[in-house]
C-alpha cells in the first residue's frame, strides 16, 4: 500500500502528468519532452528523475542521448482515468464523451466509463 500511495504522490504534479501524457505514444528525449510540456529541459529532467525513481518511466541510451518511455500501460491508464474524472467534475458531458476520445492510443472512449455505456448500476457509478 505504501508503494501505491507513493505512485499517487509522484503523479500529484501537473508537469509530471503532462510528461506521462507526452510519453503515451512512445519514447522521447528530454528536449522533446520539454518542448511538449512547455518547460525547460532542466525542469523536465528533474521530474523525470523522480518518475524514474518511482519506476514509472524507463530509459534507453543511444550514444549521448537518453530516451524515456513509460514502463508499462498501468500508469497510462491511471493518468487517463484521472483526466477523465477531472473532466466529469468540470462538465456534465465531458469532452471525452462528446468526441469519443480515449487517452489510450487507437481506442474510442473507454467502455469502463458509465456515462459512455449508459450503465446506471451502482457498480457503474462507483
Amino acid at each position: 500500500m505504501d508503494l501505491a500511495a507513493e505512485v499517487f504522490r509522484l503523479l500529484a504534479d501537473a508537469t509530471r502528468i503532462r510528461i506521462i501524457l507526452a510519453l503515451r505514444e512512445g519514447e522521447r528525449s528530454v528536449n522533446e519532452l520539454a518542448e511538449a510540456v512547455g518547460k525547460s529541459p532542466t525542469t523536465v529532467s528533474q521530474h523525470l528523475a523522480k518518475l524514474r525513481w518511482g519506476r514509472v518511466v524507463a530509459t534507453r541510451q543511444d550514444g549521448t542521448r537518453v530516451f524515456y518511455s513509460l514502463r508499462d500501460e498501468h500508469v497510462r491508464e491511471l493518468v487517463a482515468q484521472a483526466v477523465f474524472q477531472a473532466e466529469h467534475a468540470l462538465e456534465e458531458t465531458p469532452a471525452h464523451h462528446r468526441a469519443g476520445v480515449s487517452m489510450r492510443p487507437g481506442q474510442d472512449a473507454p467502455a469502463s466509463c458509465p456515462a459512455s455505456t449508459g450503465d446506471d448500476t451502482p457498480e457503474g457509478k462507483a
